[in-house]
């Protein structure tokens, strides 16, 4: 079965979203999170406050990237049920890291955008907050792809245990990726905090 492609205004809705985010980034970048607007966002992309809000429901909004979400959930679907989590749910992270910085061929995102996003969340208590939120969510639909007995309170349990030791590993590799201003490979990274939180085990 074919993938259905999107209409015209699901397109052009993506578009003037992506183009409402980059000059948010840019303006946050430049000017400090704090010192913008929703309505200085919404000047420099050419649209009105109300177009931003429609978008981007808060401020904070602006500043999430979704994409890895998506991508982190479909690796970890179609992963092998037969493998230990530690290894599907790291294994989802890596590759989509290297989706989203061209590590597999053609990038799925801005890496420059990545790296301001993520200077943005570390530096900004509001986005910090926000950020754990975005965490706790991305456990929540990683569990969930992982196929997990629901009625088994002991085996999400252990899935969410698990999930939250990788995420906390690759929090620790985007910032390092951060720090070192995306010269290092994200996906070499994230697999390296990995290894070293779990002993080189999987």
């Amino acid at each position: 079965m074919s993938e259905r492609k999107p209409t015209l205004r699901e397109r052009q809705r993506s578009e003037t979203r992506h183009a409402i985010q980059a000059y948010a980034v840019r303006l946050f970048t430049d000017r400090g999170y704090d010192a913008v607007t929703v309505a200085d966002v919404a000047e420099a992309a050419g649209v009105s406050a109300m177009t931003v809000y429609r978008h981007f429901p808060t401020k904070e909004d602006l500043v999430l990237v979704d994409q890895p979400a998506l991508l982190i959930a479909e690796r970890v679907a179609a992963s092998s049920a037969g493998e230990p989590v530690v290894r599907r749910v790291g294994g989802a992270l890596v590759e989509a890291a290297a989706a989203l910085t061209g590590g597999g061929g053609e990038p799925v995102a801005d890496e420059r955008f990545l790296l301001d996003c993520l200077r943005l969340m570390v530096s900004t208590p509001s986005l910090r907050a926000r950020h754990l939120d975005s965490q706790y969510a991305l456990q929540g639909v990683i569990v969930d792809a992982l196929g997990c007995d629901t009625a088994d309170a002991e085996d999400v349990f252990r899935a969410r245990a698990a999930t939250s030791a990788c995420l906390a590993a690759m929090h620790t590799a985007l910032t390092r990726w951060a720090d070192d201003d995306g010269r290092t490979s994200l996906p070499d990274l994230i697999a390296q905090a990995l290894a070293a939180g779990t002993g080189g085990k999987d």
